[in-house]
């Protein structure tokens, strides 16, 4: 595989039995804008997913197994690195990230290493409720302390990172349940990673189903709780320092 010349980004989008609208979602985002290449991980879907998104434009990588968000992420950071992607962004395969924020959301990356693209942000009206809603305020409370900045949706998957925070990533970052968003936030600011958040407007699933119910939110209260525990517990990643600007940037 040979390294980029040009300042293209990775749209990285993980995918599981999403074959009825992962190839609309991937035209979207070619449409939107040039510079980006879409890598969708197929993890291990056992319906038309891989095939729809390569028809639709897409570089498919395909996992034999289903391994969840983190594990296919993981997947697509290597990639991103082996081709020397300078930012990479997760964009869902569902259809619930709007295209158009992509460059909003990759903005962030000019002053941090991180940067969510946030649902609680004073803007869109997405909503959540109940236990679900109370995990969410106790998360995004605990770990803008640890970031030093406020964040209001830590648990999005609309989120992008530089060449940084890739390497620290595929140092660690876990496959566990909430692992993508709680532990692998966490532990990249513990490393040093900087992170911002960007206001967004989520969409409907453009199909399948949601899966959340009463009983769901509860047990998702706990879990993130438990989530964020053990994320305080990791070993920190040593990350290289920051090159210095040059003079006149």
């Amino acid at each position: 595989m040979k390294a980029l010349p040009s300042p293209r980004v990775l749209v990285i989008m993980p995918a599981w039995n999403e074959g009825a609208v992962v190839g609309s979602t991937v035209r979207e985002v070619l449409r939107t804008n040039a510079r980006y290449d879409v890598l969708v991980v197929n993890d291990g879907s056992t319906d038309s997913t891989a095939q729809e998104a390569a028809a639709a434009g897409a570089t498919v990588l395909n996992l034999p197994f289903n391994l969840g968000v983190g594990g296919a992420m993981r997947a697509g950071f290597k990639y991103a690195q082996r081709l020397g992607y300078v930012q990479v962004i997760q964009v869902d395969s569902d259809g619930q990230h709007d295209p158009r924020n992509i460059d909003e959301v990759l903005a962030g990356l000019q002053h941090a290493d991180i940067s969510i693209g946030a649902r609680f942000a004073d803007r869109g009206e997405y909503k959540v409720t109940g236990p679900r809603k109370w995990a969410m305020q106790l998360l995004a409370k605990v770990i803008s302390g640890l970031a030093k900045t406020r964040l209001t949706d830590v648990t999005s998957g609309f989120r992008a990172a530089n060449e940084r925070a890739v390497a620290q990533y595929l140092d660690h970052y876990p496959a566990e349940y909430l692992g993508d968003t709680i532990d692998s936030l966490v532990v990249a600011i513990r490393s040093g990673c900087t992170v911002t958040q960007v206001p967004v407007e989520m969409r409907a699933r453009q199909g399948g189903k949601p899966s959340h119910n009463p009983v769901k939110a509860a047990i998702y209260l706990g879990r993130s709780v438990f989530a964020l525990l053990f994320a305080l517990t990791r070993k920190p990643t040593r990350l290289a320092t920051r090159a210095a600007e040059p003079a006149g940037a």
